[in-house]
């Protein structure tokens, strides 16, 4: 499978998102989360890619996850852990 395109993702540099993680339900989830990405890269190994709010944090998408956008909403599923990782762009006003 192929990894994930960074060039895909990058739209959301520079924007805040909304981050939802919920499993193959849709039931069991964190709550949503608001956050600007400042920068997008694929972790040393490449087998993630990394959504940095800073310098320091980030969170981690498997990076042969399978792919979908759908009403302006990126996900990516990752069959290995069953979840599902969302990113919608959001007004900061």
């Amino acid at each position: 499978m192929e990894l994930i395109n960074l060039e895909d993702v990058k739209q959301f540099i520079g924007n805040s998102v909304e981050i939802v993680i919920q499993n193959e339900e849709g039931g069991d989830q964190a709550a949503a989360v608001r956050k600007p990405i400042k920068k997008i890269q694929y972790c040393p190994d490449k087998t993630h890619i990394r959504f940095y709010f800073d310098d320091f944090y980030f969170f981690a998408v498997p990076a042969k996850s399978k792919v979908n956008w759908s009403n302006d909403i990126w996900s990516a599923y990752d069959a290995d852990s069953e979840l599902t990782y969302k990113l919608k762009k959001v007004q900061v006003f």
